[in-house]
């Protein structure tokens, strides 16, 4: 494991294989973590736990149409009671999974200066970075009964040490990858040329990426991974050639993004034969006034509705939810 750095894009993708009668899968992954101001700069104090309630309701929505959310949880959810009483239950009973999501400024041993070099853990020493993630893992472990083995840093911020501390850490899964997306203007990674589908970061300690979904669509998706990079000074040229059907690129996520949109991305996905589709949201859209997708009640009814027609839409696709056990078994028995 030592010498391998998850940022770099595997120059010879060993890439996953699933049963082929599973046919394609999707999870959904939360991103659990605090309430902040996304416009101002990184703090390790000026931040509050008031949506952590809502993690309930989007529970027992998601039971309700037989999906196993996987809540990506950082340290000031990971060491809320209110967390273990909206999801402690619903862990317990393998209705819902839990994994690490490493916010390094709110995350112990508060060791390094808080600054946006720094939000990358990543870039962190490795021996800072390796503390606050072992030290996270054990207080989920211990507040809600089970090993966390996937693992997102947050912002996306994996590092030339993430592969050798994940593995030391007993984590089986990463999904920090971001692939189509480009974080370097701020200090982070860059992982425009990272695949799409599932691969193996280390077959040996079986260490598996699940990278988060994105494509592109539009007439000129086939050059998008060239074309993409050089439209990010010019925005207005991007959202015109996403208008007019040419090029668009589409993660999966309800954030910013609407589900006319996704449902292009999704078929695209499973015209592509991906085989397995990675989604995501941050917990503070849970309640309105949190983030810059739910301003109000109106937004949180549009957010549900998102979800119940992406998930209609899925089902007719004969895409089938998944999680973490299931895909550890799956690839067990490829």
């Amino acid at each position: 494991m030592a010498g391998i750095d998850i940022t770099e894009p595997p120059t010879t993708p060993d890439f996953v294989r699933f049963p082929a009668e599973s046919g394609p899968r999707f999870i959904l992954t939360v991103d659990t973590e605090e309430e902040f101001d996304w416009d101002e700069p990184i703090d390790r104090h000026r931040h509050s736990l008031v949506t952590v309630p809502m993690l309930r309701k989007f529970q027992q929505f998601c039971e309700g149409v037989g999906v196993v959310p996987i809540y990506l949880m950082d340290f000031p959810i990971a060491n809320s009671p209110a967390a273990v009483e909206a999801l402690g239950e619903a862990i317990a009973g393998g209705r819902a999974e839990v994994g690490i999501q490493l916010h390094p400024w709110v995350s112990p041993p508060f060791e390094e200066e808080v600054n946006e070099h720094n939000s990358f853990a990543g870039n962190l020493p490795g021996e800072l970075e390796r503390e606050k993630l072992l030290r996270l893992r054990d207080l989920i472990a211990a507040n809600f009964g089970k090993q966390p083995l996937i693992y997102r840093a947050g912002r996306y911020g994996l590092g030339a040490n993430s592969a050798a501390i994940l593995t030391e850490a007993g984590v089986a899964i990463d999904t920090s990858v971001r692939s189509l997306f480009d974080y370097s203007s701020g200090g982070g990674p860059c992982y425009r040329d990272h695949p799409l589908d599932p691969y193996w970061i280390d077959r040996g300690s079986r260490l598996l990426e699940l990278p988060l979904t994105t494509v592109f669509w539009g007439s000129l998706r086939r050059f998008g991974a060239a074309l993409y990079p050089r439209l990010w000074r010019v925005p207005r040229l991007r959202g015109a050639l996403a208008r007019i059907g040419l090029l668009e690129r589409i993660p999966l996520t309800p954030e910013g993004v609407s589900a006319k949109e996704v449902i292009r991305a999704i078929d695209i996905a499973v015209d592509d034969g991906m085989p397995l589709l990675v989604f995501s949201f941050h917990s503070p859209s849970l309640a309105p006034g949190h983030t810059p997708y739910v301003r109000n009640e109106a937004d949180l009814d549009a957010f549900y509705d998102w979800w119940r027609t992406v998930f209609a839409h899925l089902a007719k696709r004969g895409v089938k939810p998944s999680c973490v056990k299931d895909v550890l078994e799956s690839v067990a028995l490829a």
